[in-house]
């Protein structure tokens, strides 16, 4: 081949690259969060570059900033408001005035019931017959790990064992489903706003857009973590996070012994 095709050739293969890198770059993105019935600004509004794991909020003005590559999702939620997801697109880079519109949930209100337990007014009495719920997590001071206050599931510890001795039991299988997504666990706890938003929300529905697994698979996961039942109706979805993650880590430590 003659010296000038080989030159030319160089030259388009390094072209390509260079577009694809300018594709890929990471850009600051700068747009408006609203409210689609009122076209109202809408301040601390949640959002979610579920790509790259990094989260920010909007100010009262509903206007946000966050770093993002063309074709990451971007994924918004707002209490009472129904939770949204953006491509990212090369024309969100151009213009600044990008608005984005929120559509608020109707909800129903339930009925109340003030006494769902036959109270007596004797103190004594009434504590025995009020429901506690122990699932609560604590942490002991100079511990990175938190536990779990009550009782376990009874059949977690068999389940358990059964991870350890079989190459093909369930936990393997439901973590092996997204061996990439799991290795996100570490820098969705590092990111605050993101921390924040898991906190305050108890419907899984963040959890598995970041992690792309269904809620069952959730439920199956801390199941086998040897969480109780009680534990994964009510916790936070920050502590259901945190359950999961350590979960994980116990996992690997178990399949490197192996």
């Amino acid at each position: 081949m003659k010296p000038i095709s080989i030159i030319v050739l160089l030259f388009i293969s390094t072209f390509s690259f260079a577009q694809e890198e300018e594709i890929l770059e990471e850009k600051e993105i700068k747009a408006l969060v609203v409210n689609a019935q009122t076209d109202a600004p809408m301040g601390n509004v949640h959002i979610i570059n579920l790509n790259k794991v990094k989260g920010t909020i909007t100010k009262d003005d509903g206007e946000f900033t966050i770093i993002a590559s063309v074709d990451d999702i971007l994924y918004f939620s707002y209490l009472g408001f129904k939770s949204q997801k953006i491509r990212v697109t090369n024309d969100m880079f151009k213009f600044e005035n990008t608005k984005i519109a929120l559509t608020e949930l109707a909800y129903a209100l339930e009925e109340v019931i003030v006494r769902p337990y036959q109270l007596t007014g004797y103190l004594e009495i009434d504590v025995k017959n009020a429901p506690i719920n122990n699932a609560y997590q604590y942490s002991i001071s100079g511990l990175s790990v938190g536990y779990e206050g009550g009782n376990k599931n009874p059949s977690a510890v068999t389940k358990v064992l059964g991870a350890i001795l079989n190459p093909a039991d369930l936990l393997r299988n439901l973590f092996g489903k997204q061996p990439n997504q799991m290795k996100k666990l570490r820098k969705i706890k590092e990111d605050d706003q993101i921390r924040d938003l898991l906190a305050s929300k108890f419907d899984r529905e963040v959890l598995m857009e970041l992690l792309q697994i269904e809620k069952l698979d959730i439920q199956d996961i801390l199941n086998n973590c040897n969480y109780s039942k009680s534990f994964i109706k009510t916790a936070n979805d920050l502590q259901i996070l945190d359950a999961i993650s350590s979960c994980y880590e116990d996992f690997k430590v178990l399949n490197r012994k192996k």
